[in-house]
């Protein structure tokens, strides 16, 4: 099993977070989202502990909530005393909404509105991380008009490329995403968040890309930027206070994927992190980073009920499911990899290669192909792992298709924290 919170029972059936997949489908229909509390809270736990020790008490984890932005999950956040990255009005008033501390919250984005920053300030965000010259003066309009001096950080570009999908590696210099420190444009921007009158600039924040699982590029990056903060220094007299990292560290999908300790990342991270301060000669900043995925990744199941099978005698064998792209677009988009097992029968021999596909009227909608499978019967329980992030996250409602429920299972119990989305739903904002 690719985590540890899964395991099989004397009924031959999946297990998770020790609860019955199969009787929570029977109970919940499918598709069906869960959840593991216990994962969540021991991912944020792994974070704070590491960096604490690490960093010491004024570095904070911030969890990214585009991974996974429901009120629940920014309960367990409060709970936790983790921090929050949001990228938008409806995740800050999502975290808002689930009374989350919001002097905690940093709010990013390349392109905020007038009516975003307006909002974020009027629900208290406690940071921006501005993007650019443009953002920069409308954070400056607004806190003048409100008579408050805004905390913010610069989020710049140090040109590291983490051999990861093109789509999800930010932190190159030719990005949508921040000003370049080799271009100059960084130690330009920040000449000019200075210059204002009602902006504080605590520091700089810096996000190379998504599932890296060398910490190279994390220690690359960080030099640079620590380069940058004695260059900042050097040049403008300014001393940055705080130091973000963002996220990216990559989850385990497949059994081949290397297993990561984060709290091992994060040691060999700062131990760069303080040789490179020692020679530069300036103070550690307060540490933050932005972890979304390796905290709910693998606290999160999918679970759907097979429907038609279609074999081509020389090509493969079609295992068609109830849900789809419309729940999780990832192998559509990315063609990410995912863990598929029937959990109906995990002890029966795996002999037919399957490609699981979505019901979805779109030759493009697939789960994931080369699937070993017990072989495929109408009404089988299939269980996609490892489905915490950008799952729920990224769902549409792609051919008139309700949207799933989601379970929330703690201490042998589940709740239901997303109900299942309902056909009058669908037209409910239609005139």
């Amino acid at each position: 099993m690719i985590c540890n919170n899964l395991s099989i029972n004397e009924k031959g059936h999946l297990v998770f977070a020790g609860m019955d997949t199969m009787e929570l489908a029977q109970k919940y229909g499918t598709p069906l989202y869960l959840l593991d509390e216990a994962k969540i809270r021991e991912k944020c736990r792994i974070y704070k502990r590491a960096m604490a020790r690490e960093f010491g008490a004024s570095a904070l984890p911030l969890y990214a909530g585009k991974a996974l932005c429901i009120k629940d999950i920014y309960r367990i956040m409060r709970e936790e005393e983790m921090g929050i990255d949001v990228v938008s009005s409806g995740e800050v008033f999502t975290a808002h909404a689930a009374g989350f501390p919001m002097g905690n919250a940093y709010f990013h984005g390349n392109n905020k509105t007038d009516r975003d920053v307006a909002y974020a300030m009027e629900c208290g965000v406690g940071y921006f991380v501005c993007d650019n010259e443009e953002e920069l003066f409308a954070i400056e309009r607004e806190a003048n008009a409100r008579g408050i001096t805004q905390k913010i950080l610069l989020r710049l570009t140090p040109g590291i490329d983490p051999h990861t999908h093109k789509a999800i590696s930010t932190g190159r210099v030719d990005s949508k995403f921040g000003a370049a420190i080799e271009t100059g444009q960084a130690m330009a921007l920040t000449r000019v968040a200075l210059s204002q009158a009602h902006i504080d600039l605590r520091g700089f924040h810096c996000h190379i890309g998504s599932q890296i699982f060398e910490t190279e590029p994390f220690t690359d990056a960080a030099d640079i930027m620590l380069r940058f903060v004695a260059s900042a220094k050097a040049e403008l007299g300014y001393t940055a206070r705080e130091l973000n990292l963002g996220g990216g560290m990559g989850v385990r999908y497949l059994e081949e994927h290397p297993t990561i300790d984060y709290a091992e990342n994060i040691a060999i991270i700062a131990q760069k992190m303080r040789e490179a301060c020692a020679s530069l000669g300036i103070d550690m900043p307060a540490i933050r980073m932005e972890p979304g995925r390796s905290i709910v990744a693998d606290a999160g199941l999918t679970l759907y009920t097979v429907g038609t099978l279609k074999t081509i005698p020389g090509f493969r064998h079609y295992v068609s499911i109830d849900g789809g792209m419309p729940d999780n677009p990832r192998y559509a988009l990315y063609q990410s990899p995912y863990s598929v097992v029937a959990a109906s029968r995990m002890n029966d021999k795996r002999d037919t290669v399957c490609t699981v596909a979505g019901r979805c009227c779109e030759s493009g909608d697939l789960i994931q192909e080369g699937v070993p499978l017990p072989k495929p019967c109408r009404g089988d329980i299939l269980a996609v792992l490892t489905t915490g992030a950008y799952n729920y996250a990224m769902a549409s409602n792609y051919n008139r298709l309700p949207r799933p429920a989601m379970l929330m299972l703690a201490d042998g119990r589940e709740r239901l924290i997303l109900r299942r989305e309902t056909f009058e739903d669908l037209i409910r904002n239609e005139l």
